[in-house]
């Protein structure tokens, strides 16, 4: 049996997954809310998402350099804190977010679709999730490929939008907003969850040729990519229709294609949002994984989960695990409410992995870092510390429900990590991999 992953995955490939799973489905319904709050000046509050993930992303881009391990966040606060129960509860929450979302995701994947084929919710968004459980199964690679072509079909659809809003003459004061500053501001922790997502890359370090170079190359340019196309199609979005006729439509984006192109507009986008969809399951899934096979691999889960495939290379245990938990949310069909845990995840990961970075450059001054962020005072980081501050303003914008189901997740999951202490940890294996860290 392999003890380690298949190593395919190049700069453009990481890139592209970045770019995927940050562009995902949210903006296809977040963008009609924000526009109401912001108005003509919508491209502003993209800017300031932004500049405040990019706080974040550089801490993850400075981190992966100096741990290039599947389970990222689990062995960034492992590290710092030298506390494996708090790296294991910040992964549990990853993973607890990540199969909520995903099963929701599918879920949306399936009201899309029923407008072509009729079909139980349920069972539409179960076979989604079998189908590319089994791609993430067959290989990287083959993840990667298809990866590749969902995201240019989504890409498509979004700058299809920029062509028909600038194609349009229209006069607008692109700093107009029905509620000043307050709504901008607003509407920029609204299209923050816009750019989650691009933390997920660090997490494929162990597939990722040179990761050292490669993982920060690709968080940096996932968020530049999408930035400028997300200022693109705000700016457009608001010449096609107004902020607050968007803000009342269910699918903001389709409508204001409609503007243009009629009733075929909903068809197009509607086609064009089941790649969407489905390839923001495909990451999540992937992502799901090997965040589960890391931390089985440290002994914080059993070993078992920790097997790889001996001819595919994946982490098929793994697979597994996180494809039946997604299936059996699934089949709920209404999520909603268990995919608000996502918000307060988010920002508790952003929080920790700020802190991490933090804590490492007073206790390990000297390690090396390929990857720095600049700017400290003395050995204080200036911009990570934006980003946890930024953590801590944004979190006062979550819905109650969504922290009190993530407190719950935690506790769920501090039982779960007590139950496996009975089991025989493996903890030699990641200590002594570190000693290999700089080779990668």
């Amino acid at each position: 049996m392999k003890s380690s992953l298949k190593r395919t995955i190049g700069t453009f490939e990481a890139t592209v997954f970045g770019v995927g799973i940050i562009l995902g489905a949210g903006i296809y319904s977040l963008i009609g809310p924000a526009a109401g709050s912001a108005g003509n000046s919508l491209w502003l509050s993209f800017i300031i998402g932004a500049v405040i993930s990019s706080f974040t992303g550089l801490s993850y881009a400075e981190l992966s350099t100096m741990f290039p391990r599947a389970a990222a966040e689990y062995v960034y606060v492992k590290k710092a804190s030298g506390s494996r129960f708090l790296a294991f509860m910040l992964a549990w929450l990853i993973i607890f977010a990540g199969v909520a979302a995903a099963s929701t995701v599918a879920v949306g994947f399936a009201g899309y679709l029923r407008s072509f084929l009729y079909a139980p919710t349920s069972l539409i968004a179960i076979a989604l999730i079998g189908l590319l459980s089994l791609i993430s199964f067959i290989g990287i690679e083959e993840s990667s490929k298809v990866n590749v072509l969902f995201t240019g079909i989504e890409i498509f659809g979004l700058v299809l939008i920029v062509i028909l809003g600038m194609s349009r003459s229209v006069n607008l004061n692109y700093l107009q907003s029905p509620f000043g500053l307050e709504g901008i501001v607003g509407a920029a922790a609204l299209v923050f969850f816009a750019y989650i997502g691009f933390e997920d890359i660090v997490n494929l370090a162990e597939e990722t040729e040179r990761p050292a170079r490669t993982i920060p190359k690709a968080l940096i340019l996932s968020i530049l990519i999408t930035t400028i196309l997300y200022i693109l199609l705000a700016i457009s979005v608001v010449r096609l229709a107004g902020g607050a006729e968007l803000s009342r439509s269910e699918a903001p984006i389709a409508y204001a294609a409609s503007t243009v192109l009629g009733a075929n507009a909903f068809v197009l986008l509607s086609a064009v949002a089941l790649f969407a969809t489905a390839n923001t399951v495909l990451i999540l899934l992937i992502v799901g994984s090997r965040m589960i096979y890391g931390v089985a691999r440290d002994g914080s889960l059993p070993v078992m989960f920790s097997a790889i495939h001996k001819s595919r290379g994946t982490p098929w245990a793994a697979a597994l695990a996180i494809m039946i938990a997604c299936m059996l949310f699934a089949a709920v069909g209404d999520l909603r409410v268990l995919a608000s845990v996502a918000n307060f995840a988010a920002f508790a990961i952003f929080f920790s992995v700020n802190l991490s970075l933090i804590w490492l450059r007073f206790k390990m001054p000297e390690a090396e870092r390929p990857f720095r962020v600049p700017l400290a005072l003395g050995k204080l980081p200036i911009l990570p510390t934006l980003g946890l501050i930024s953590c801590v303003i944004l979190i006062s914008y979550l819905d109650l429900l969504g922290v009190i189901l993530g407190i719950a997740a935690l506790v769920i999951g501090g039982s779960a990590y007590t139950v496996s202490k009975a089991q025989v940890p493996r903890r030699q294996i990641m200590e002594s991999d570190d000693a290999n860290l700089d080779v990668l």
